[in-house]
């Protein structure tokens, strides 16, 4: 697929998803989530893929919606050219930013953020559901909707509480002020800090040990299983979902030959591939009947 707003390219096994209007600072339009999402279809579709990490193009990961329509930026009824009655509850009018992280959240491989300067409003929410984030020093973030009058948007009013707390997370979403990536690393957004220049590289080191001598389709199932249970009343749904995934584990090509590999002393060539070999009825829902 041929894409406008941003660049896609695998190599290695990994993805690599770039922002790409650095003229723009990399603002975030509607047509830039939608390639975005496609982006991420693709690399689930593709077996070749284990792994993808987003980044930016020029010195800005993504400084937040592109302002340049004035004043109905945010109006999408108007920008719509609605008619008749608004319905709020209609899909139609979901927010374009929770679509691509609950895209994100989805994903079936795990996703590393190279965060490679500013990252503001929803450059600093399409981050929250990725696995890892690893920003550059003296790097800008923000989540200005306040000062914007507007809400949260990408479900982060999910998401930041689970990531930093939810003092924090008020703090930044309730004063919108700007931060340094100084204190996102402080505060647990961020997992590492490092020069500019070396952000990109060091997301690939990440992203190697994720998949090196690893089973992709038990990385895929654990990414979704940790992320899911965040939002679990009790351990028991963990039980639940666990036991089905182990039993189906358990019983594949992979679990034997992550076994002999290690018994034989060898790295293991795990034969499953994502998405083909995840099991039956996956991904699994919690279910209280089970």
């Amino acid at each position: 697929m041929s894409y406008s707003t941003i660049t896609y390219a695998v190599s290695d096994h990994i993805a690599l998803v770039t922002l790409n209007r650095p003229e723009a600072m990399n603002a975030f339009t509607h047509e830039m989530g939608r390639e975005l999402v496609a982006a991420f279809d693709e690399s689930d579709a593709d077996p070749d893929v284990h792994a993808v990490i987003v980044t930016g193009a020029g010195k800005a990961f993504c400084a937040g919606a592109d302002l340049s329509t004035g004043a109905e930026t945010f109006n999408a009824v108007a920008q719509a050219a609605a008619s008749g009655e608004l319905n709020e509850t209609d899909p139609e009018w979901r927010d374009s930013g929770g679509l691509l992280n609950l895209r994100i959240f989805n994903s079936a491989k795990p996703v590393i953020g190279a965060i490679n300067g500013a990252a503001v409003g929803i450059g600093a929410t399409m981050i929250l559901p990725m696995d890892i984030r690893i920003a550059a020093q003296d790097a800008k973030m923000a989540y200005p909707f306040t000062k914007r009058g507007i809400a949260w948007d990408g479900c982060a009013s999910w998401f930041l509480p689970r990531v930093v707390g939810i003092e924090t997370a008020l703090d930044w979403g309730l004063t919108g002020r700007t931060f340094m990536s100084e204190e996102a690393f402080a505060k647990g957004l961020v997992s590492e800090l490092v020069p500019a220049e070396q952000v990109l590289e060091r997301a690939y080191e990440r992203a190697r040990a994720m998949i090196t001598a690893t089973s992709p389709v038990s990385v895929s199932m654990n990414r979704y299983l940790a992320w899911q249970m965040l939002g679990a009343s009790h351990p028991m749904e963990a039980h639940r979902l666990e036991s089905r995934a182990i039993l189906r584990r358990g019983m594949s090509e992979d679990a034997r030959e992550g076994v002999m590999s290690f018994l034989e002393k060898r790295p293991p060539a795990f034969p499953g591939k994502v998405p083909a070999d995840l099991p039956p009825g996956w991904p699994y829902r919690s279910d209280p009947e089970y």
